[in-house]
Order: C-alpha cells, then structure tokens, then sequence
C-alpha cells in the first residue's frame, strides 16, 4: 500500500471501543495479549507472548512487517489492512493501527489495534472522503431541496450546460435546461419526494443547452434523502449521457422497419415510394427517389456508375414529406426529372459515391432543371437546410440515387446519418432490382404468353366468342392450358381448349408445341377424332425423342399427359362434331337457359397411349352456347367428385348475364379465386346460323358439257348477291373445279356457294383421291387447273367426308385478289 492512501486510511474513523488491542516490542514480538485477541483469532497468551507478529499474519503481509514498523516508528502510528491467520489457519481480514508507545524505563514499543472487516459494511469514511468521490465522479449529480431547487451539484453536471455549480444554486431544473421536457423530468422528482421509491433509468430526450443544435439523450437516475427522523430532505439524481446508445437504437430501429416495409411488393414504383416511406421522419423530413426510366422498364443495365450520366433519363419513382407545403412545390410521381450538368445527384450518378451537405447554401437554385409551374425554385423557398444524396446501387449496378432534405436548423446531416441513409438504401436497392428483375421476366413471360395464346380470336360467322384465361403461377402469368378459335373451310370453324401438366415457363412451352401441331392440323381439315390420334401420335413420338436425349434422373417434361377438347361447328346446318383426349366434356347452354352437359366418350390423354378416340355429333340450336373448360374450373383447391364440379359450373352457367364477354368472366370469377390451385380456362361460344339466302347449291350430272352450265348458274347467283366484281374470278374457279371434279371422280358432283365474311365455292365428288398443285412446263397441254386456282383465290384445299371429298376455294369480299 502507498504511503499516502495509507495515511488516508489512518485519517478515517477507526472505532476503538470495536479494536482488538496488542502490544509489540521493538523486535515486533508479541509482549501482550488480551482476551479479545484470544477470541479473534484464537490463539492463548501462552501461545503467542515471546513470538514474532508476522508468524500470526499472511506470507506477504509477514514480509512487509519490518518496514512497516520502521516507518511507523519514524512517522508516528500507521493504519492499513492486512490478513492475520486464525489458530485453526483460516484467514482473518483486518484493519491494523499501529502507534508507538513509551513503556517503563523508557523501552519502546507498538500499540497495534485490530478491526475485523468481516460482516462489516466496510471502512468508515468521512464526509470529505465522500465529497472527493461524488465532486470527482464523471457522471453528473445534482442535490435539490424538497421545493425542487438546486442545493448542490458536481462538476461532471456542468458538460450538460446550465453554468457552474455556485450559478445553479436555488434555480429549478426548467431555469438551466429549457431545451428538456422541465415537467416530465419534475413530475419523476416529486414522486420520489412523495413515496420515497427510487427511480433507475429514466430515459429523456431532447435538447440540453451545450448542444442545442442536436438532439440528445440522457439517463436519470432519482433517489430521495432522509435526515436521522426519516424525515424527506430533498432529491439527489444522477445524469448519463447516452445519445449514441439512442441514436444506435434509433438506426437500428429504422433498419428494422426497413426490413418488414420495403420490398413487400415486385413493383419498382411501390418499392421506391416505401423507401421514402420509411425513411421519414426517422430520418429525414423530405426524401425523394429517382430511378432510371430503363429501371422501370426492367431493363438489363451495365454495371458500376453511369458513364453518361448528364444525358440518363430519370423519373420520380416516390416522395415523401413531413410538412404538407413541400410536395406541392416537387415533381409529381412518374414524372420526368432532369437534373442539371455538374448537379451533385449527377455526380453521384457517375461516381457512385454518396453526397452530404450539413448546411445548404440558401440562394441556390434547385439541381433540377425545371419545376411544375415553369419556374426554378430555391432551396430557401423549400426550406431546406441539410441533405444528403446517395446512389441506389444493387449488384454492381446503378438504379438511381435517393435525396434526403432537413428543414430543421438544429439537427443537420452528419456522417452517423451518412452510413445510416447508406445502409438503407442499399437495402432498398436490393429490393429495387428484384423489382426489376421481375419486371424483365414478367415482361418476357407476357411476351411469350402473348405469342402463345391468341391475342384476339378471328373474326368469323359461325359464332359469337369470349374467351377467359386464369393462371396459377402469378409471378409470371404462364400456364399450361390453352384455347383458340381456328377458321376452316366452308365457313365452319374449330373450337379448342386444352391443359398441359405443370405451371410455368415449361408448361406454357410445352402448351405452344401442342397448339401449333392442333393449328396445323386443322388447317388440313380432318374430323375432330382424327385431329387427336395425329397429336396423339406426335406426342408420344416427341417425348420418345427427348427421352433418348435425357439424363438419367431428369424429371420427364412436355405435353405428355395432356388433356384437348377439339370441337367443329357449321353454320350451315347447325351441326356440331367433337371428340376428347383426356379432357372435360363442354356444357351446352341453350337460349332458354338450360344448362346441360355432352355425352362425350373420354379418349385417353394424349401421349399415354390406348384406345381410338370417339367423335359424337349434335345438332345446336341457334342461339346455343357451347362452354369449353379445362378441369381447373372444377376443381377449387382439394379434391371433389366431377359430379360436385359439374353442379358449380352448371348453377354458375345458369346465373350468368346475357352478355357473353361479362358471363365468362362472371363464371370464372364465380369459380375460381384470384390465385387459383389451377391453370384455368374457358372458351363459350354462342352459336349462329347462317341465313339460307346465303347459301347456294346445285346437284350437276357428270357430263362435262355441264361446265359451262355450272358457270352460268354461279354467275347468276353472283349478280343475285350484288357480287358483279367476283364474276370473272369466280367463273374460272367453277370452271376448273367441276371440270377437275368430272374428269378424275365418278359419281354426283354437287356445286355450292356460300356467301358469308368470304365467297366459298365448293365442288363435291364421290373421289376419294386428294388432287394435287402441279407447275406445269410451257409445252404441257395440261396440269394449269389448280395452280390457277390457287393464284386466283385467297385460299384453297380439300376436305374428305364420308361419301367423298369436297375442294374448296375462297375468296375475299373487299375486292378481286388478282
């Protein structure tokens, strides 16, 4: 122990009457020994007179005993802790006072008292002891009286402003820190006064008078002091500052927010504007984010800072304000921005580095090159004091940049703030680019989901069509069913609706495969049950080609296991034929509501293998709608009976309006959620009847004299029509079909003319050889027929039926095609 803190020691009250006294001779032995010894630590007089003291103390204690009591002897008593050993070796903690004494014929020797310190509060310290430790503490202590008025304060208080202690002396708390909430931190001292319970950790923010720039926070901490009655004397609190802890929370808590706000949506424009969102007023009181417009687009951007920055194209993505004055006077949401050359957001641009300005020049203009209502406007008109600009960068490329403005004069932008704003909108940025991101694939996804579906169906006589499509998989709009609407020959047209396994990007692929074959297979023109067992048959042959070229292991993908409903109607008759591969039967509704579904044999799925598939055929009356469906309309999320499937769709047919776009889309909405378990798609199409004024036909015997009879009577019907101008082209194609029709067939041949959207001749023979396009030399006498006809109409083919084949031409009605 150093001499002066053992003087110290020496200087503390010490309680004699408690001590336990002992005599030392001038060789430190024991020459007396008291009962009260005996007790302490255990030993005897007789066990102890004549020994050394150190033998009754601890190893290091005994070793420093001889100096100690050389300067005892020269400085006059000493008084320190040591550790004595009991009789039984335990240690005993002590206080020792050791004072030279004057024995009989002038021998010296050493009074040594003992303090036991065990079971003690510790050493007795007086009132200057105490008033060194509180006047030198770090942390700010204030006494004030029962009327709440300083009577004593210490040093460490005065860094909180206010003035030097002898300057607080009778003032209350609001007369030194009028920046703090005065009530609030009184009201906390008064309770205290009142109930005598102690207050620990009290929490007050605001603005104390040695910063009064910024916001700061502070601890309390309230105790009440009693005199010897119990009897309350006033309040002493103790102050701690912890305005970096506040401010850690502070950020943290921003982030936190961040977290569960931002990013919430795969929308650029939402996300931007909860950036703005979050970020005021916790961190600022104005905040406005630019994105490049190639951004919003969701486009692929180069990566690190924009090389030409000056000429990017920027729009106001979000804004937020904590004043209602400020927006009014900001470009609105969407709106082009255009930031001056040289501009600090133009720099940050470039640079990717973020900008801080704690205090704005007032009489600046406005980076922006124009504001809403043709004038530049200045910062002092905003009010803006402080700002801090910051890129909006994710994954090495730059989105943009995120300003933040403070009108408050007291609390401008510091670093702290800096990497605060930093941190946030790197995180924000993150979610940006996902925006992006999806925003590219979601475009991609609609592109390819456009060129698979058809935008519009055609425009045709034979029915009236609105068309619903539904798909499970949100994010992208892909799925794998599919409908269309196919004109064919002699104004008849086929109806389809089909599902391929799966959801997606590789359903909808697959789904586009099977649509082109079903296209091109129809433009061949065979019954609906031959259309299947072709598809059927390209199916399996497909997968068979791609499984050869798989890896072992690799999930089996394509069209294999599709479902197609394919249906053909005429508007002629009214006659319907259809046949299914793994599909729902349609439902027919009649004009007087009736809903009722086709008996329709169920062929297998397609690629799977097993029997023919069966067509059946119905007569529709006019006026009938026909509502194909894939089995995502059926079905609602768990697994029901076809039979609870087709009660849905049938009450929902019966409710449906007049109108068809409206009914289909009610059915859907009726059906299916707005995320549905399934794909989901339904064609209706109401039937129409084409007039028979519109029709022509004539039975011709097989004697080719009757070819210029043929041409005749076709032109007669023509000027019927009011059709002179398709006369010429007409009379050709006649000619050339009835001629090719008796030379290479035997049996009846049968004329007929529709007039409908285009002008149809049809020739009818009992042939059932398919007739074929020749390029006849200069010298062949022959062969010119069809070749004619295809350059004379707008299209041509053949079709067979039961007793024969029908050839076929069209022709536009908007003028000749030659």
């Amino acid at each position: 122990m150093g001499a002066d803190k053992e003087r110290d020691v020496a200087r503390r009250g010490f309680d004699v009457a408690d001590a336990v006294p002992l005599l030392l001779d001038a060789h430190g032995m024991v020459s007396g020994w008291t009962a009260r010894a005996e007790r302490l630590l255990g030993y005897q007089a007789a066990e102890v007179v004549g020994r050394k003291f150190a033998d009754l103390l601890a190893p290091e204690d005994a070793e420093r005993l001889p100096d100690l009591v050389e300067r005892c002897r020269s400085d006059g008593d000493w008084a320190g802790p040591m550790t004595a050993r009991h009789r039984q070796g335990r240690p005993v903690p002590v206080v020792v006072r050791a004072t030279p004494t004057v024995a009989s014929r002038g021998r010296s020797s050493l009074l040594v008292l003992l303090s036991e310190l065990a079971g003690s509060a510790g050493w007795d310290m007086s009132r200057g002891t105490l008033e060194q430790m509180v006047a030198g503490s770090p942390i700010g202590i204030a006494v004030v009286d029962t009327d709440l008025r300083y009577v004593w304060s210490n040093a460490a208080l005065e860094q909180f402003g206010g003035g030097p202690a002898a300057r607080r002396l009778g003032l209350r708390f609001a007369d030194v820190q009028p920046g703090l909430d005065a009530e609030a931190v009184e009201a906390q001292m008064r309770h205290v006064l009142t109930t005598g319970e102690q207050v620990v950790g009290y929490e007050h923010v605001g603005s104390v008078r040695s910063a009064p720039l910024r916001e700061t926070a502070h601890v309390l901490s309230f105790t009440r002091l009693d005199d010897n009655r119990g009897r309350p004397m006033g309040v002493y609190y103790t102050v701690v500052d912890v305005t970096e802890r506040h401010r850690a929370r502070q950020r943290l808590a921003l982030l936190d927010r961040a977290g569960e706000r931002i990013g919430r949506t795969l929308d650029v424009m939402v996300t931007a504007q909860e950036l703005a969102d979050v970020a005021v007023p916790g961190l600022a009181d104005f905040v406005v984010v630019d994105l490049l417009e190639t951004v919003l687009r969701g486009a692929e951007l180069p990566p690190g800072p924009l090389t030409d920055s000056e000429r990017v194209q920027l729009r106001r993505a979000g804004h937020r304000s904590l004043y209602e004055d400020l927006p009014r006077t900001v470009v609105e949401t969407g709106a082009a921005v255009a930031y001056l050359a040289g501009s600090p957001p133009v720099r940050c641009l470039s640079t990717g580095r973020a900008w801080r300005q704690e205090q704005l020049d007032p009489l600046a203009l406005e980076w922006a090159a124009g504001t809403p209502g043709g004038r530049e406007s200045t910062f002092l008109e905003l009010g803006l004091q402080s700002v801090m600009i910051v890129p909006v960068r994710a994954r090495g490329v730059t989105l943009g940049v995120t300003t933040f403005f403070r009108r408050r004069h007291q609390n401008p932008f510091d670093a702290d703030d800096l990497n605060l704003a930093e941190d946030l909108v790197s995180r924000a940025a993150v979610c940006v680019d996902n925006a992006r991101r999806y925003t590219r694939e979601r475009d991609a996804a609609l592109v390819l989901q456009r060129s698979l579906l058809p935008r519009r169906l055609p425009e045709q006589d034979a029915v009236e069509v609105s068309a619903c499509y539904r798909p499970a998989d949100e994010l992208t709009g892909l799925g794998g069913d599919w409908y269309d609407l196919i004109p064919l020959s002699g104004a008849r047209v086929a109806l389809v609706v089909g599902e391929v396994p799966g959801h997606g990007i590789d359903a909808a692929a697959a789904m586009g495969r099977l649509r082109t074959a079903v296209r091109t297979l129809a433009a061949i023109d065979l019954p609906p049950e031959e259309v299947l067992a072709h598809l059927d048959d390209l199916t399996a042959r497909s997968a068979r080609e791609e499984g050869d070229g798989r890896e072992s292991g690799d999930t089996p993908e394509g069209p294999v296991g599709a479902g197609c409903l394919y249906v053909v109607y005429d508007p002629v008759d009214g006659r319907c034929a259809m046949a299914a591969a793994g599909h729902p039967a349609p439902a027919v509704v009649t004009p007087d509501g009736t809903v009722t579904f086709v008996d329709l044999p169920q062929g297998p799925a397609l690629g799977v293998g097993g029997p023919p598939f069966e067509a059946v055929e119905l007569s529709l009356t006019e006026g009938s709608t026909l509502a194909l469906h894939t089995d995502g309309l059926l079905a609602h999320g768990e697994a029901r009976p076809v039979a609870t499937g087709r009660d849905r769709l049938r009450r929902a047919l019966e409710g449906a309006t007049t109108a068809l776009e409206q009914g289909c889309r009610a059915v859907v909405d009726a059906l299916v959620p707005a995320r549905p378990y399934d794909d989901v798609a339904l064609l209706m199409a109401r039937t129409r009847r084409l007039d028979p004024g519109q029709v022509a036909a004539w039975d011709l015997p097989a004697d080719p004299a009757m070819v210029a009879e043929a041409r005749k009577t076709a032109t007669r019907q023509l000027d019927h029509w009011g059709l002179d101008e398709l006369v010429f082209t007409t009379e050709l194609v006649v000619s050339e079909l009835v001629t090719n029709a008796i030379r290479h067939a035997s049996g009846p041949v049968r004329l007929r003319l529709i007039r409908g959207r285009a002008l149809v001749c049809e020739v009818f023979d009992g042939g059932a050889t398919a007739p074929h396009l020749r390029h006849p030399r200069a010298m062949d006498e022959g062969g010119r027929g069809l070749l004619l006809v295809s350059q004379l109409a707008q299209r041509w083919g053949t079709r067979f039926v039961p007793q024969g084949k029908i050839i076929w031409a069209e022709q536009s009605l908007t003028g000749p095609s030659v």
